[in-house]
């Protein structure tokens, strides 16, 4: 009797098990449950910005910050202009009403312009609205001044998470941080910046300057020489990474073209 009982027991809950199992099979197309699963997954996704770019071809990008002061960005200009580069500028809000007529000419120069947030703030500590109003108040300016639609974000201090690259992806910003940094803003000396940019030299490089820094003119001819003499192209950011058909690898920052478009 005994035996009996426990038996039909674990009929029933076999049974159950069944039950729910069908229930399932039945019920999910109407309740979208892969796709929530799918989203509920996704949110625990780490989110990164293009570090590099992963390519076969010799070429890299050179970009400046511009967050403090203005009396050296003529003059690298000028280095720039001097041996035709392209580069791309990530101006912040308080610098552009500081120094209007340096933003009108690095896009009257041939640079691309930035978003690099209207006040510098630190935004993990942000919300998803501070964010955006971050991005759109530089954006504004920016279009006010030169008539053109910025695309690439750069989070001040290089400090981003999920919420910070999202928000910049719905307003329609490639988030982008670099695999070089010079340490200009550290004002170490000419030898200095040279031998950190120089000897990290890679294919799909990304480098950090500041318009500002104490010797980063100083420094510039002599690397952009070194990267020509090594057979690399000079590039702004837009015109080394993928606009499609791409992924960028959470562990590394790489940019790399999906391997299933």
């Amino acid at each position: 009797m005994f035996l009996t009982i426990i038996v039909n027991r674990r009929r029933l809950f076999y049974l159950a098990l069944l039950g729910v199992a069908l229930a399932l099979l039945v019920l999910t197309p109407l309740f979208k449950l892969p796709e929530r699963l799918s989203q509920v997954l996704g949110r625990g996704q780490r989110l990164v910005p293009i570090y590099y770019v992963d390519t076969p071809e010799k070429k890299v990008a050179f970009s400046f910050d511009a967050s403090w002061g203005a009396e050296r960005t003529e003059r690298i200009l000028d280095i720039l202009e001097e041996h035709s580069i392209k580069t791309t500028f990530f101006l912040t809000g308080f610098w552009v009403e500081r120094y209007p007529h340096y933003v009108k000419l690095i896009a009257e120069r041939g640079h691309e312009i930035g978003n690099h947030t209207s006040t510098h703030p630190h935004l993990g500590s942000c919300t998803a609205e501070e964010i955006r109003e971050e991005l759109l108040g530089i954006e504004q300016m920016i279009k006010e001044l030169t008539g053109a639609q910025p695309t690439l974000f750069r989070a001040p201090f290089g400090e981003y998470n999920n919420q910070v690259i999202t928000v910049a992806e719905e307003l329609g910003y490639s988030t982008i941080q670099w695999s070089i940094d010079s340490l200009d803003w550290q004002n170490l000396t000419k030898a200095e910046i040279e031998q950190r940019v120089n000897q990290r030299a890679h294919r799909g490089a990304i480098i950090l300057f500041h318009n500002n820094g104490l010797y980063t003119a100083d420094a510039l001819p002599a690397i952009i020489d070194y990267y020509r003499r090594h057979g690399y192209t000079i590039l702004p950011i837009s015109e080394l990474i993928y606009h499609e058909d791409f992924i960028i690898e959470p562990h590394s920052g790489a940019q790399v073209p999906n391997p299933q478009p």
